[in-house]
């Protein structure tokens, strides 16, 4: 897949606060993504984020 700024991923295994969607706001070797429920950030490995991805909802 190809992973860009600002696209929404579909990940498998769901926060805490009940959202599966997160907002890509750092592409590299590791991801930064942004909850979509509660705003929480986390960074993660690119390896984990492709492993786990079920859906792209990439930018318009």
């Amino acid at each position: 897949m190809d992973y860009k700024v600002g696209d929404i991923v579909t990940l498998k295994k769901g926060h805490p606060c009940g959202s599966h969607d997160w907002k890509i706001l750092r592409v590299g070797a590791d991801f930064r993504l942004e909850c979509m429920g509660c705003g929480h950030q986390i960074m993660i490995a690119r390896k984990l984020v492709e492993k786990n991805t079920k859906k792209l909802k990439p930018t318009e």
